[in-house]
């Protein structure tokens, strides 16, 4: 697995400023980082002081996560489930939020579906934004940019992170009409309210900046996610969607599913992980390859099961 040499430099600095292991691992968990990829980054560096291994630069070898399986002859439902990586009851995969068909109707155009997968359910879509719009977003979020940030360990306190090697912004739900027409739009095609959405993401990914293995739903165990659940329950599914064409690298990986959508302007992809029982879907691994030339940017929303009320 490959990680922003970032990453590396504030997981070391740590382990210097004499921070335990766990709580690093901890940390990076409670940003919704898949615990595998936690343990293998700051393992690898661990070793590296020990002198058992070379001081890794920008990747460290990721255990294999498990792959979806079949039918579960031990449910009563029959439904397809997929394994999980903590012990936790398997996901059982229920009839999509996302509609069937070969396209999805909105109000003011025609979204064309490329592909799908069923377990992690995705979908890969083409002409979701305009050219326009795309360049539209990233005029409007580029002055408004910020560091993605980290929980720093030992005080508790956001810190400028090379988890993500990326700057993002938030936009507030309808706060201009070219917002209030996309997220009317993406609703439409996620088949929720419009208020269950969470404000559209912008994030730039420069040259060499990527994201480790990751889920976008709300890790239960942590606190601050247990007050947002409680206010608006968990995230259900996730639209990407592509700003720029990016020249080479910045796909979006899905290591359980072996899918890797590449970056491309107005595309995107959508993907769901929490059924109607509460249950997670963590075959929704995913994470974004470094960008090898050029840059990324991509516009990201999320959806509630609940109307989204902010803290």
């Amino acid at each position: 697995m490959r990680f922003p040499s970032a990453l590396g430099d504030w997981v070391r600095q740590h382990l210097d400023n004499g921070v335990a292991p766990g709580e690093l691992r901890g940390a990076l968990q409670e940003r919704d980082i898949a615990a595998e990829a936690a343990q293998a980054i700051v393992d690898a560096f661990v070793r590296a002081r020990r002198g058992e291994r070379a001081m890794p630069t920008d990747q460290v070898e990721l255990p294999d996560f498990p792959t979806s399986m079949g039918t579960s002859m031990g449910m009563s439902t029959g439904m397809p489930t997929s394994s999980t990586p903590d012990g936790t009851p398997p996901y059982r995969y229920e009839t999509p939020r996302f509609r069937p068909g070969t396209s999805v109707a909105t109000d003011d155009r025609v979204v064309r579906i490329a592909a799908r997968a069923e377990r992690p359910m995705l979908a890969v879509l083409n002409g979701v934004f305009s050219a326009d719009e795309c360049e539209a977003l990233i005029a409007l979020a580029r002055g408004r940019l910020r560091p993605s940030t980290l929980v720093d360990p030992r005080t508790g306190r956001d810190v400028v992170s090379g988890l993500r090697s990326s700057l993002g912004m938030f936009f507030r739900p309808a706060e201009t009409p070219l917002i209030a027409r996309l997220d009317r739009r993406i609703a439409e095609i996620m088949n929720l309210p419009v208020s269950h959405g969470e404000g559209l993401q912008i994030l730039h990914y420069p040259e060499g900046a990527g994201s480790a293995p990751h889920y976008d739903f709300l890790v239960p165990s942590n606190p601050a996610n247990q007050a947002s659940i409680a206010r608006s329950g968990q995230r259900v599914s996730t639209l990407v969607t592509y700003l720029n064409d990016v020249p080479a690298g910045g796909e979006t990986v899905f290591p359980a599913a072996g899918w890797a959508v590449s970056p491309q302007r107005g595309n995107a992809v959508y993907f769901e992980y929490a059924n109607s029982r509460g249950e997670l879907d963590h075959a929704s691994l995913h994470a974004s390859s470094a960008v090898t030339r050029g840059e990324k940017w991509v516009a990201t929303k999320w959806m509630r099961e609940r109307p989204f009320v902010s803290a």
